[in-house]
């Protein structure tokens, strides 16, 4: 029974000598394409968007992956040791060499060739493994350190089947040496995302000398492969499990179960490794364990190296029939797109005059469409939303004209801080009329504010002009990557050298509105006009606030008539004449008359002053002085308080001082709305000359200057074509 059990268990010590005839041929037929797609996309890296079938190795650290992978070719090639030994994935692709027609063997049948060594042959397998670890160390150092860029090797040899596995690092939980202290998670980072992808088949390895249940790999595997459809179980060192113990119920998947079922073999110890104990012989010591325990007589069909080979070529094989059709779809599918782009790129022109001709036209075509895109004249108009052009006008309309009249002149300048500019306009006397000082100081405050939106509004066209540079990148000019970044660069330093003549101009506008209040302009309410309004609206707030303020007027009455007994001083003066001059701003109240001509009016207010209050002042001046310098000295212990470092306008204000204050409002409103509507037409004037227009006119003849002058562009670009039908072609 023994005899008939194991009767598929080779003895010449090709562990993958018996497989089926179809499932070898369409093996032979299906995997070395799918090899040589492996390794097309590995050299298109991240770019590639395709996952082909592949086996993964998964398992923890000394779980016995390398001896598997090595019983599977049948030669020693992998570095081992009793540390991590696997630092970086191996991609290890079997090709099965037909035999000779006696079947016999010879070590030249078997070599190895390294993707990075393309074309060289290496018949000494210790020679691959000490290129594996130059490269591991090559790229992770010599302490321990792990990596995710992959070596990939081929085996040819008439002794393996068909199969593409790739051994991963094992999974360890205690840093050493250079490895970070998240060495774990990003080894199962590293494991994730190469078993995630439904096209991976995962050979999940694990000792039978520890609990199934608690097995990295199947746990790994789980998270991947939920419903464990492609998750094949490797049970290893089933020769040194516990006396009176068996992996029986492991591996009719009792324990932990399986789809694809589970395979049981046998490892060379490091003992046997370090005394250099073949792979025949190894395979030949597991093919007498198997034979001396009767438990395993039944399950012959999962014991042993050589239905583990099998088992993965058949699975290998089935998998790719399964995935076949959408995965042909898929490369049709991107071989269609990459031969549209590849003859939209047009033949090769070889000489120097073709070539400077297929420059300049690609340079003229460039510019017509960077203009038709300003112009809104494009045949590619967008529907959806603006397009071009139709953005620069929005800016120009919808953003800066909109933000500059939604902007109050007055609405960062209290009264107080008209009040305050008054009256330092004034000096040391009080005001006959409002002065001009405090109009122009607070006007120049708003016109510099119109600065920062208008220079805005340039760089937003600016960067409108960059977006439509980009969406001039025609097809043709793609097929030179080169003199599109050329481009690219002269473009954008074009469209900045047009930016800052753009942004002087609209300083100099500001500047020039600031230099000159021109009070004379036919749209400015004049002084007349504001005091007369100004007036009316203080009557106007004066009659509906009258009834409160009646009893408060009366008592004001009382005590100007007291005060008016005694002078400051303490000498009694005639009760007919005051003993100060009459305050500014008292006059108006107290005459009753509103008219223009008791306000003293300067050039903004188009009108002089009053010469009977002039005489009336000088007489009540020249009174008080008599009455002053005539009084006999006298002396008091009264002492001033010394005014403090800052002084401001008294709380209470006048009447005149709220007819001033809104006078000035008026004046500033009505001058600052001539000014935005200036800067409203002018900026972008100055926009459209500067750089967008200039852009238009100048572009082509800066392409011909920057770029079709240099030859050196030209023969770059040769150059990248050449390689790109030369790719193509592959």
């Amino acid at each position: 029974m023994a005899e008939q059990a194991h009767s598929n268990i080779p003895t010449d010590g090709n562990p993958n000598s018996n497989i089926s005839p179809p499932s070898a041929s369409l093996g032979q037929s299906v995997i070395p394409i799918v090899n040589r797609l492996q390794d097309i996309f590995a050299q298109l890296g991240s770019a590639s968007t395709i996952d082909l079938p592949q086996v993964a190795v998964v398992g923890s650290q000394s779980s016995g992956k390398s001896s598997v992978l090595e019983a599977l070719v049948g030669r020693d090639f992998l570095p081992r040791g009793a540390d991590i030994c696997t630092r970086r994935p191996l991609v290890l692709q079997l090709v099965q060499l037909p035999r000779g027609e006696d079947g016999s063997l010879s070590e030249t049948a078997e070599w190895g060739e390294f993707l990075h060594l393309s074309g060289r042959r290496i018949f000494d397998f210790n020679a691959i493994r000490r290129e594996i670890q130059a490269e591991t160390e090559k790229e992770v150092g010599l302490n321990k350190g792990v990596s995710d860029k992959q070596i990939r090797l081929k085996i040819f040899s008439p002794n393996v089947l068909n199969i593409t596995l790739v051994d991963l690092p094992g999974i360890t939980r205690v840093p050493v040496g250079d490895q970070p202290s998240d060495i774990e998670a990003r080894i199962r980072t590293m494991i994730l995302s190469y078993i995630k992808h439904e096209t991976c088949i995962i050979l999940a390895v694990s000792p039978a000398n520890s609990d199934l249940s608690n097995s990295d790999a199947l746990q790994m595997a789980r998270m991947a492969d939920p419903d464990g459809s492609r998750t094949i179980g490797v049970i290893t060192k089933l020769d040194i499990m516990d006396r009176g113990t068996d992996a029986r119920n492991f591996l009719l998947g009792n324990v932990v179960p399986l789809r694809l079922g589970y395979i049981g073999i046998v490892n060379r110890s490091q003992e046997d490794i370090i005394a250099n104990k073949s792979i025949r012989d190894a395979l030949a010591y597991e093919e007498e364990f198997f034979h001396s325990r009767p438990v395993y007589h039944s399950l012959a069909d999962r014991c042993g190296v050589p239905q583990l080979a099998k088992k993965l070529n058949q699975i290998l094989v089935q998998h790719i029939k399964a995935i076949l059709p959408e995965l042909k779809a898929r490369i049709n599918s991107q071989m269609v797109s990459v031969v549209k782009e590849l003859s939209s790129y047009g033949e090769t022109i070889d000489s120097k005059a073709g070539q400077g001709a297929l420059l300049l036209i690609i340079l003229t075509r460039y510019t017509e469409a960077f203009n038709s895109i300003v112009d809104g004249k494009s045949e590619d108009m967008a529907t959806t939303e603006l397009y071009g052009g139709a953005r620069i006008h929005y800016i120009f309309q919808s953003i800066f004209v909109k933000c500059l009249e939604e902007v109050d002149p007055c609405g960062d300048i209290t009264d107080e801080d008209i009040r305050t500019a008054i009256q330092n306009a004034t000096g040391p006397k009080n005001a006959l009329f409002v002065p001009e000082v405090p109009f122009e100081v607070l006007v120049r405050r708003q016109i510099i504010r119109l600065l920062d939106p208008s220079l805005q509004c340039a760089r937003f066209i600016y960067e409108e002009l960059v977006k439509i540079a980009h969406q001039c990148e025609s097809i043709e000019l793609q097929r030179f990557p080169v003199l599109c970044r050329r481009l690219e660069e002269v473009v954008g330093i074009f469209l900045q050298e047009g930016l800052a003549p753009a942004e002087t101009m609209i300083e100099n506008l500001i500047c020039m509105e600031m230099d000159y209040i021109n009070t004379s302009h036919p749209s400015f309410i004049g002084g007349s006009k504001a005091v007369e309004a100004a007036l009316q609206q203080h009557r106007s707030a004066k009659e509906t606030s009258e009834p409160d303020k009646a009893p408060g007027t009366e008592k004001v009455q009382k005590s100007r008539s007291l005060l008016a007994k005694k002078n400051i001083s303490g000498v009694a003066v005639d009760q007919e004449r005051p003993t100060q001059p009459v305050a500014h701003h008292e006059k108006p109240v107290s005459s009753g008359n509103t008219s223009v001509s008791s306000w003293g009016i300067s050039s903004i207010f188009g009108g002089g002053g009053s010469h009977a209050s002039s005489a009336k002042e000088t007489s009540v001046y020249k009174s008080y002085n008599e009455s002053t310098y005539n009084t006999e000295p006298t002396f008091s212990n009264i002492r001033l308080n010394e005014p403090p470092a800052i002084l401001r306008p008294s709380e209470a204000q006048t009447d005149d001082e709220l007819v001033e204050i809104t006078v000035t409002k008026l004046l500033l409103r009505s001058y600052y709305n001539i000014v935005r509507k200036n800067i409203q037409d002018t900026v972008p004037k100055a926009i459209m000359h500067f750089l967008v227009n200039n852009s238009k006119r100048e572009l082509h003849s800066v392409f011909i200057k920057k770029l079709y002058s240099c030859k050196m562009i030209v023969t770059a670009e040769r150059t990248c074509l050449k390689r790109c039908f030369k790719n193509g072609k592959k």
